[in-house]
């Protein structure tokens, strides 16, 4: 994937007349040269929401600037909540595991060809089987096991970890542990899971076992911000393959492997591209 130099703005605010004018016209004035530009209006709650990326050859505020110039010119004016990030800036992610690798391998090898503008900077896991992958694709591995007596201590460590090499994202993928409310809030709408099951139906443990009793014929696998209620975050990706009274239970799983790698991997892409935005408890997503 070919790297930018741009910048991305992601705007959120009620909505009223003149925000595509305002922010297009301030852009314009100094030198920008758009390359995309998506709206939202949601008619409930009437909040707009806005992502924009321009190229930077000839854009003439540093980001020092541009964060003073559009706050006093465009953003205090609309009431706007907004960030702006910068291509060449990659999010430096942290992914969990416990012992299923399908979707760490899937995300360790779409990094290493590119596909994913990110910088995988350590794989935590309460298990080792992840450590000779994570060797494999010269990411640092730290087995930090987890039981229900030392929970917090593991919590303390993860953190310890995250917070020295300044991690903006953690991917839990397929980590079979529930994160304490106090993890969760260091790190909000900065948590993506990913869960076998497509949600809000089968949520907790044992989806698959669920849905194989129920005589579903669809399945599915749903990527989500975590929030302090457990499989209740914003919704940012699902993905579903359909089945049949054929498949047995491991059918079942094996088909839902391949859900889960895409729906996690979209979940992933996005976020670090940027193009995602919250609206209330779902999400909006700009593709």
């Amino acid at each position: 994937m070919a790297e930018r130099n741009s910048a991305i703005l992601l705007v959120r605010c009620p909505d009223a007349k003149g925000l595509v004018a305002g922010v297009s016209g301030f852009l314009y004035e100094h030198g920008a040269n758009i390359l995309s530009t998506d709206e939202h209006r949601d008619d409930e709650t009437r909040q707009f929401l806005m992502r924009v990326e321009w190229d930077l050859e000839d854009f003439g505020l540093e980001p020092g600037e541009f964060a003073r110039a559009f706050e006093s010119a465009v953003a205090r004016r609309f009431g706007m909540q907004w960030r702006v990030a910068y291509a060449r800036e990659p999010l430096r992610v942290a992914v969990f595991v416990s012992k299923y690798l399908h979707c760490l391998s899937d995300l360790l090898h779409r990094r290493r060809e590119g596909e994913l503008r990110a910088d995988i900077r350590l794989v935590v896991s309460n298990h080792e089987e992840a450590a000779a992958l994570a060797g494999f694709y010269n990411v640092p591995f730290h087995h930090i096991p987890v039981t229900p007596a030392s929970k917090a201590e593991a919590e303390r460590r993860q953190l310890e970890l995250l917070e020295r090499e300044e991690i903006d994202l953690v991917v839990l993928a397929r980590y079979m542990q529930v994160l304490s409310p106090q993890f969760v809030a260091r790190y909000p709408a900065r948590i993506i899971n990913v869960h076998h099951s497509f949600l809000p139906a089968f949520s907790g443990a044992r989806p698959y076992q669920a849905a194989f009793e129920r005589g579903v014929k669809l399945i599915g696998a749903t990527a989500h911000y975590v929030t302090e209620e457990l499989d209740e975050g914003p919704i940012i990706e699902q993905e579903v393959v359909r089945v049949s009274h054929r498949d047995q239970l491991a059918d079942m799983i094996e088909k839902g492997r391949d859900a889960e790698r895409l729906a996690l991997a979209r979940a992933v892409r996005w976020h670090t591209e940027h193009r995602i935005l919250l609206d209330g408890r779902k999400t909006v997503v700009f593709v």
